[in-house]
Parts: structure tokens; sequence; C-alpha cells
């Protein structure tokens, strides 16, 4: 499987070709709208979008998916059989589907299965990739699809918002949160706001809620009992179960006193986010973006680098796009990407530092012709009292 020399060679293949479940591939679901948690073929076919179905999803899908046709499995089936084909496989199938189209060459995702594609190449079919995002309109958000990724935000904030009223109601003893006789930990908060995203119909999965050293490395999801007097970071990023769209919000709080050197990094980081959403419109470099967040940094003392074989600093990016899929294009990173109206994006700067503690926080907003909407309503609260 060969990729494409250029863009526009990539652009106008005969067919464009998936077999996968559009449970699990953003890409089929943007393009059909019909939620399978089974492999199924799709193909564009001379401007025609249809879909290849077995007999227990081809009523759904003609009821449901956004495409032009839906043909039934079992009838291309029966017709490779009667071509003399003894046990036709998937391929067999597309095969005479693309051969009916006479198609001879294929675009297909960077994830198609090899085996499928070997067996197209032995049949003669020229097939290319092309980078992400497949389709290209996928990183512009409709105004539809803006209210989803917001409605999903609405049940981010409610969920946080339940877990911080738990942080603000815990008692401080050793050195620790308590909570109604118990030790408060990470699991417990996890457990809190995982359930109260189920009941606004979101699904969470990896929520990060991590204290002190443990927030220290940003993707740790955070495990056991949850310090008193140093910083805690939540980052929560859940997906509606209803239209399949993501949000994410990261928030740092702290319960206790609050020394002042964490009050520092806080306000530092606090400061960047806040400087580079102001930077955010069409036409806006994210490498730059990065890099002015990065200086700042630098200029205020924190630095970034090995210590002790392990990484401090600031050293992920600043932001990605949201949509499908929780980390999609563009980026606001070192390797950036120049904005355009219409793109969902975080912004989301970090300091971690072993020993001190670590801050990162996190909105997401959404890119218009003059600047930016922000799509994040929860506040930026530190101390919890």
């Amino acid at each position: 499987m060969t990729s494409s020399a250029t863009p526009s060679a990539a652009a106008s293949p005969h067919a464009t070709l998936f077999i996968a479940a559009s449970e699990s591939d953003s890409n089929l679901y943007y393009v059909t709208r019909f939620m399978a948690p089974d492999p199924f073929v799709y193909l564009e076919l001379k401007g025609e979008r249809l879909m290849v179905m077995s007999d227990l999803e081809v009523d759904r899908a003609r009821s449901q998916a956004t495409v032009d046709r839906v043909v039934s499995y079992s009838e291309v089936e029966r017709r490779a059989k009667a071509q003399g084909v003894k046990d036709p496989s998937t391929v067999d199938v597309v095969h005479l589907l693309l051969q009916d189209a006479g198609a001879k060459e294929i675009l297909v995702p960077s994830t198609f299965p090899f085996l499928h594609a070997q067996r197209l190449q032995e049949l003669g079919y020229t097939l290319r990739t092309k980078r992400e995002p497949f389709y290209e309109q996928r990183v512009v958000k409709s105004a539809e699809e803006i209210r989803h990724i917001e409605a999903s935000q609405r049940a981010t904030e409610a969920a946080v918002a339940a877990a911080h009223n738990s942080l603000r109601r815990a008692e401080i003893r050793d050195n620790l949160l308590w909570l109604d006789g118990e030790i408060l930990t990470s699991e417990r908060i996890k457990k809190l706001i995982n359930v109260k995203l189920m009941e606004c119909d979101c699904v969470a999965q990896h929520t990060i809620v991590a204290g002190g050293e443990q927030a220290c490395d940003p993707h740790d999801e955070g495990h056991g009992p949850l310090p008193a007097h140093r910083s805690i970071i939540f980052d929560v990023f859940p997906r509606s179960a209803g239209t399949r769209y993501f949000a994410d919000m990261s928030r740092t709080v702290i319960r206790g006193t609050t020394s002042p050197e964490l009050k520092r990094l806080y306000r530092t980081v606090k400061d960047a986010q806040e400087e580079a959403i102001e930077k955010i419109r069409d036409g806006a470099d994210g490498a730059k973006i990065h890099q002015g967040i990065c200086d700042r940094f630098e200029q205020a003392g924190y630095k970034t680098g090995l210590v002790n074989g392990r990484m401090q600093g600031y050293f992920h990016g600043t932001g990605h796009g949201v949509g499908l899929d929780i980390h999609e294009a563009p980026r606001i990173s070192r390797m950036g990407s120049i904005l355009q109206e219409g793109h969902v994006v975080t912004v989301e700067p970090g300091l971690y530092y072993p020993g001190l503690g670590a801050v990162r926080i996190e909105d997401m907003v959404l890119v218009t012709k003059d600047g930016c909407r922000n799509l994040t309503n929860y506040p930026k609260t530190f101390e919890l009292d």
C-alpha cells in the first residue's frame, strides 16, 4: 500500500473505500452518521456514497445512514457465487462493486486492514492513502457540531462542579482530605465525576484526578488519597453517548493552605493561557502561539528539561482540535497548524515540578474571524474554600 505523493493525487481516486466499524472509526461515522460495532463496507464510487450491510443491519442502515444507497451484502455475495466464487470474502464483494464501476485506483484510510489491502493489490488495484484529516471538512465545525460539543461541555462542567463541591466539604487531617469519615481518594472523585456524566448521557474514560507528585506526570490518572495543601489536577474529557462529540476541560485546585510558590505557579499558567486565548483567530499560527507560551514561562524563570531522569517544566503541546475524536486536527504545538474560522481547539498550558506540584488549565474555544469564542463557562478557581 503506497502513500500518495501529493494531496492532489490522493484527492481524485476512482474510489474511496473503508472496511471498518463506525463505532471506533470517526471518519466512517462522520461520513455515514451510522453507528455499528462490527466492520462494514463503505464505498464512494463515481460521486455515489454507498454502504454494504449485513442482513442484521441493512434495514437500520437504510433508515438511519446519511448515504445515497445501502446495498445488501448477501445479495452481492450471491452475485459473486453465481460468477464462480466458491466462498466469497469481503474483498470479493468489494471487487464485484469496483468492477461494476470500472474503478482501479482506491483511496483508503491509513488504518485500512493490511490483509484486505494485500488481497486488493493481488487483484490489480492501486491503493493510496492520505494523512489525517481524511475528510478535511471535519476540522471546520458546523453550527450543529458546535452545539453538540457545547452540550458535552456543559455536562463536563456539571460533573467537575460536583467533584469540587466534595473537596470543599472535605476535612483536613494529617495533610490528607477526609469526607464523611473516610479518606477522600482519587478513585472516589473519579467515580463521582463519571457517574454524573452518565446521568448527562455522556461517557468518560481515563478521567484524571491527580494530586501532589502524581499531578507532575500530565497523563497520570491519579490514585489513592488526595493530598491537602497541594495542587490537584482535574482533566475531564467525556464523549456524548448520543451525538458522539467530545468536550475537554482541565482545572487545577487546592484544598488547604497554598504556598506562595504554588500561587505564583498557578498565576503564571493562568496568565499564559489567557494570553494565548487572546491570540487565537482565523489565520493565527498555532506554532507561534505555542512558542509564545514557552517563551513566557522561560522569562518567568520556569525552565523545562530533564532533572534527575524526569522531565519538568512545560513539555507538551498547547492545544488540539476536539470533535468526534478527543485529539484531532488542528494542533497548537511545536508542529502547529494555521487556525481557521470554525476550528474548535483546546488551550491547555501547564507547568510540572516534582516537589512543588503542577498546574494545568484548559478551555475549549471556537476560532472566529476576528478572535475566538470560549466554549468553557467553568470558573478558574485555584483555592477551594
